[in-house]
Formats: structure tokens, C-alpha cells, sequence
């Protein structure tokens, strides 16, 4: 599987954007906290965790328009509010060893331990898993993990003939979504593989993932994916 079982919560952490609020309310009193009082990085942690300052959020909500929502076990994945508690600049591909329906099972079954945001299948059908603020096990690399967004391929990595053109396609334009999102500037560095996040013992996508042909499609789905937002945000404020 790409994605690594009992792996997401390794030590490490990413960086992350700084915190707007002034005090946070314990045990009903209101407490001021300053940078000598609580770490940065662990005000932004519990942040969300406080009552009432999680961000809204609704049952199977999409983050890619077109994908069909599928929930993963939630002990694939951790609460989180990204990008405001944890920056998001990475994609990371990877690749099932398996077909899509025994990615979409196996990230629903709890004892797995690792799950994605999103499944690609050989035809192009996008499954969303996970929202884009949650934190998804998947790395192998608990930095890595808070700071990207993981999406699985259907297929083998020995079998260049399961990376169809509909797959490239449907993943580069969602790749491309995810980078207007999130500013993720579209280059080898932000968008990697499995095999490249550090400490991973995963080989994905493998040698015959066509890095050239890939960077090349979602830099042309850059406009598209530019256009999908902007009329979401519209829709938002109407």
C-alpha cells in the first residue's frame, strides 16, 4: 500500500502560521498567553481543541469539486484546522499496489493505520477521503504528514501500463487545485513521491510514474484549477 500503516504519527514537526487570537478561555477563566507562558508551536496545536474554535465543518463537504466523498476510518487520520494550525506546501503521489476498491477498503478498516486525502482510480473518478485540514497518515513522517496532502493511485508500480492518461489527468488537476489552495508553488520540490519523504521505506510511485509528462499536466491545469476556485469562493459568498 503507498501509504504507510502505523506510520503517521512519527516524531517531528512542520512549519506552521502563526496564531491571530490574543487569549484562550481555561478552565472559565480567560488567560493571556505569552510566548514565555505556552510554546508557539503548542498554542497552535490546541487551538482548535478549545471549545467552540474549531472551524465549521459538514458531514462528506468536498475540497475537490467532482470527487465522490468516501469516509476513511477516523483512526487513519487526525483532527486538525489547516492550514491555520499547520502550513500546507507539499502533494505527496503515491501508489496503491492494488486496485482502487482495495484502497478504499482498506482505509476505511481502522486497523490499518494509514489513510490518504484522496483516491485516483485508472478511469479518472477522484475519491475524497479525508478533508484537506485534517491531518491524514499516509507519510510515514509526522512533519511530512501535518504539512501535505496525500493522494493515492490505483494500480502497481511495476506496471507502467495501469498509469493511464484519464489517471494522469484527473490527478494532475487535482494536484493542481490543491497547489491554488494553498499557494504550493507547482515544482520537484512541493510535489514529490512517497519514495522522498524522509525516513519512508516506500518505493512509490516508482520508476515508471512519469515525472516529466505530470509536472508538465498540472502546470497546464493551472488556469482550470484557477477558475474552480474562484467560482467556489463566489458560490461561498452568495
Amino acid at each position: 500500500m503507498g501509504s504507510d500503516a502505523k506510520r503517521g504519527t512519527g516524531g517531528g514537526t512542520g512549519k506552521k502560521r502563526g496564531v491571530s487570537r490574543r487569549a484562550v478561555l481555561i478552565g472559565g477563566g480567560a488567560v493571556v498567553l505569552g510566548a514565555g507562558a505556552l510554546a508557539q508551536d503548542e498554542l497552535r496545536r490546541i487551538w482548535w481543541r478549545m471549545p467552540g474554535m474549531a472551524k465549521p465543518r459538514k458531514e462528506g463537504e468536498l475540497d475537490h469539486p467532482g470527487a465522490e466523498w468516501t469516509a476513511a476510518s477516523r483512526a487513519n487520520w487526525r483532527l486538525a484546522d489547516r492550514p491555520d494550525d499547520y502550513t500546507i506546501d507539499r502533494v505527496i503521489i503515491h501508489v496503491v499496489q492494488g486496485s482502487y476498491p482495495s484502497a478504499l477498503r482498506v482505509f476505511k478498516d481502522p486497523g490499518h493505520g494509514a489513510a490518504t486525502h484522496y483516491v485516483v482510480r485508472k478511469d479518472g473518478h477522484v475519491a475524497q477521503m479525508i478533508r484537506e485540514l485534517d491531518v491524514a497518515f499516509h507519510a510515514g513522517n509526522r512533519s511530512f504528514n501535518e504539512r501535505s496532502i496525500g493522494i493515492e493511485h490505483e494500480g502497481f508500480v511495476d506496471r507502467p501500463q495501469g498509469f493511464t492518461a484519464a489517471m494522469y489527468s484527473a490527478s494532475a488537476l487535482l494536484t493542481a487545485g490543491i497547489c491554488v489552495r494553498y499557494e504550493i508553488p507547482v515544482d520537484r520540490k512541493h510535489i514529490i513521491g512517497h519514495v522522498e519523504v524522509p525516513g519512508t521505506d516506500h518505493t512509490d510511485p516508482g520508476p515508471h510514474w512519469d515525472w516529466n509528462r505530470y509536472m508538465a499536466m498540472v502546470h497546464k491545469a493551472m488556469p482550470t484549477a484557477r477558475r474552480v476556485q474562484a467560482s467556489a469562493k463566489a458560490d461561498q459568498q452568495d
